[in-house]
């Protein structure tokens, strides 16, 4: 069951404010019914909710996971005419979004969605999503570093730190290294490795939650299933 006005903005009728109003002016009925308090549930699986006479269809709720590849932003339109995720996609799902962001240079897995509630509780810090990300820099990462990860440092007054730091592997040249973090703030593994003077090769998020990349390839999308979804919203 949810509220008469979350379902006429989930079904893109009206925001939750302007659905009220529509609601309160007495345009919605639900079983043949006219509603015109706030507060009203409906259950969409079952219920026949109209507005002006007019049938309204919940929309089928969408849960993405994609591979994003370097060079592509995380937005819909952009004034610079770059490459967009949502060129990956397609094109009927334009009421997408994208759960939280990866830089433009970075790769790997985000998630899309026109589910607002599932992407406030993915995104939101004190919800602690952990989110995996293995980092390929030039030079020899010490242990000394790692534990300054861990320990935080401190980048245009926030404080940065990685809930774990592990060093995969290492030669005389490059060395792979894997973050897992939290916090979620701009650009945050770039600048920790940046705060001990690493360059990154390359940047991919590799894990959000218990949902991995796996062998999904760069450009392409899989929805996720409905096991995926309980268990990202069980690790809140």
């Amino acid at each position: 069951m949810v509220r008469l006005q979350k379902f006429l903005a989930e079904a893109g009728i009206a925001s939750r404010r302007a659905g009220e109003l529509i609601i309160t002016s007495g345009r919605v009925t639900v079983n043949g019914a006219v509603v015109c308090q706030l507060g009203v549930k409906v259950d969409p699986a079952h219920d026949r909710v109209a507005v002006d006479g007019r049938a309204v269809k919940a929309k089928r709720k969408l849960y993405i996971a994609l591979h994003k590849p370097p060079g592509y932003v995380c937005t819909r339109s952009d004034s610079q005419t770059r490459d967009k995720i949502g060129d990956l996609l397609p094109r009927e799902w334009t009421e997408l979004f994208p759960v939280g962001r990866l830089d433009c240079q970075s790769e790997g897995l985000i998630f899309l969605t026109n589910d607002g509630d599932f992407c406030l509780k993915l995104t939101h810090p004190r919800y602690r999503m952990v989110k995996i990300y293995s980092a390929r820099v030039e030079g020899r990462v010490t242990p000394d570093m790692l534990r300054a990860f861990t320990a935080g440092v401190w980048s245009e007054g926030e404080k940065l730190q990685a809930q774990r730091a592990r060093l995969i592997s290492a030669n005389n040249s490059t060395s792979v290294v894997e973050l897992d973090l939290t916090s979620g703030r701009n650009r945050e593994v770039r600048r920790l490795l940046a705060s001990q003077r690493l360059t990154v090769l390359r940047l991919r998020r590799v894990q959000i939650g218990p949902i991995k990349l796996g062998e999904l390839p760069p450009g392409r999308w899989r929805t996720l299933t409905e096991p995926e979804i309980k268990s990202l919203l069980g690790k809140l």
